[in-house]
């Protein structure tokens, strides 16, 4: 990912994030600031790195016959 698209990634979130600006209530302000910022991290995160499972306690299988000597 290069700066160029971290940046429009951001971008698609500034209206959104301007409008907690509206909220009078400061729990809700920073449940949905959180949800914000970590979808965005997580768009970031797999443009990075490539998709994240869905279910985040999965782990790879294991090949037993990798390591043979």
């Amino acid at each position: 990912m290069d700066k160029k698209e971290f940046l429009a990634l951001a971008e698609a979130r500034y209206e959104a994030l301007q409008a907690l600006n509206k909220l009078d209530n400061f729990y809700d302000y920073e449940k949905l600031f959180v949800e914000l910022w970590q979808e965005l991290g997580r768009e970031v995160l797999e443009k990075n790195m490539g998709s994240v499972p869905k279910d985040r306690r999965k782990k790879k299988l294991h090949d037993p016959g990798l390591h043979k000597h």
